[in-house]
């Protein structure tokens, strides 16, 4: 048997949801804490999804120590860090595990790490990190899938960042922190969580200036040292959970937010028919007259984000009229046909997804095709006439924190059937504790 979610839809969402930590801010600053050759870092709102427990998995088969307490909070010791070679078994589930290339280069001076994998949603090739690590003077290679680096000490450069890429901003910036001199990222991405770990970094002992704009400045330290601190919210999370809101008729508040992160996604939800109270850190949503058509372009920080374009796609499935959303970062229509399973008018030309909108969609098996597809998979469930059983929900787990407990809380039916895998991933975790 298959990993999967059986939801009973066409119950509208009520009551309030706690959005967890921001997974992508996590992983980074995680990666960041083991540059602290002095002290520990004690990291709050820390979310225990499966892309956490992978990346504290790589680092302490790296040497470093780390666990979480009894309070939730993630113990994380870079004193131990110790050895140079990242495991292919690991790396190879996610992405952001390439950050310890930046790490690794910055305390041991060597790193190999495998190339990374991750969700399915086009090539996302890492040719921007190794280009940053050699015009730091770093001598790369690759050589059987590893990227091979070492340096005596990484040199401050000037680096243009094509695409405004977040992860090779968020390496460049590890790497960079313990380099000799001054780097310079031109072109870098300004998103919350670049932010928030040049933030986290600053109160470890780095000195960068001007994150949240498109150059960024870091003046290399000697060393780094332990520090306490919160992660940001995730923002992907709460955009989804408003969708879902939406989708379903109900209305739901949604708390633990950022208002300023969501700001762009929140013109665009009141545009389509959403009723949004506004909080200080928290949002009531509803859409009281229904949805109805829009216009979207997917674009890097402060525009609309790419990681909320499924869910979007999903929820303008029954919005009255025809959608145009262009999606500009990756490939990330993969998934139209398990939508159009369920009853949904989806065409895609090129980078082009035209939604002409429907009056339901109804239950049917589907299958995940990568991290945010099945969040959308699953708000288009939760609104669907009958029952769907969606199938390879461990991607959702990646970025997810307790996903069906929070939509078992707003009234929606959700089930879960575990797999060998998952159960042994969760598992790993709960070595992670205390």
């Amino acid at each position: 048997m298959s990993t999967r979610f059986v939801i009973d839809g066409g119950r509208p969402l009520q009551g309030a949801v706690q959005v967890s930590g921001a997974k992508n801010s996590a992983l980074a600053i995680i990666a960041g804490a083991a540059l602290a050759s002095e002290g520990v870092s004690i990291l709050e709102n820390v979310p225990q999804d499966t892309d956490v427990a992978t990346i504290c998995l790589i680092l302490r088969r790296l040497g470093v120590e780390l666990y979480f307490d009894g309070q939730g909070r993630l113990h994380v010791d870079g004193r131990t860090l110790n050895k140079h070679q990242a495991p292919y078994d690991l790396v190879r589930k996610m992405r952001a595990s390439f950050y310890t290339a930046g790490v690794l280069l910055a305390r041991l001076g060597r790193a190999e790490v495998p190339l990374p994998g991750g969700c399915a949603i086009g090539s996302r090739p890492v040719d921007y990190h190794i280009r940053g690590f050699s015009q730091m003077g770093a001598d790369v290679a690759i050589e059987h899938g590893f990227m091979k680096a070492s340096c005596q000490r990484l040199q401050g450069a000037k680096i243009y960042i094509n695409r405004s890429s977040v992860g090779t901003t968020v390496n460049l910036m590890l790497a960079a922190s313990l380099g000799e001199g001054v780097t310079t990222l031109e072109n870098a991405a300004k998103e919350p969580e670049v932010v928030d770990l040049a933030i986290f970094l600053n109160g470890m002992g780095a000195r960068i200036r001007g994150a949240g704009t498109d150059v960024i400045r870091i003046d290399g330290v000697e060393a780094l040292h332990g520090t306490e601190y919160a992660v940001i919210s995730d923002r992907i999370e709460a955009g989804t959970y408003m969708l879902a809101a939406a989708i379903t008729g109900g209305k739901i508040t949604v708390k633990n937010i950022v208002l300023e992160h969501l700001r762009s996604p929140m013109i665009k939800f009141e545009e389509m028919g959403m009723m949004i109270e506004k909080g200080v850190n928290e949002v009531t949503v509803s859409a009281p007259n229904g949805l109805h058509a829009i216009d979207v372009e997917t674009s890097p920080y402060p525009g609309y984000p790419t990681d909320l374009q499924q869910p979007l796609v999903a929820a303008l499935c029954l919005a009255d009229g025809t959608s145009v959303i262009r999606e500009t970062i990756f490939d990330r229509f993969r998934y139209v046909d398990e939508l159009r399973r369920m009853g949904a008018d989806v065409k895609v030309e090129r980078e082009t997804a035209i939604i002409r909108g429907v009056p339901q969609l109804t239950g049917a098996p589907v299958e995940v095709t990568d991290l945010r597809a099945g969040a959308a998979l699953a708000i288009a469930a939760l609104a669907a006439e009958g029952r769907t059983e969606i199938y390879g929900i461990d991607v959702i787990d990646r970025g997810y924190e307790h996903f069906e407990h929070k939509i078992t809380g707003l009234g929606g039916k959700i089930i879960r059937e575990h797999t060998t895998e998952v159960t042994d991933l969760f598992s790993h975790m709960q070595e992670l504790n205390a």
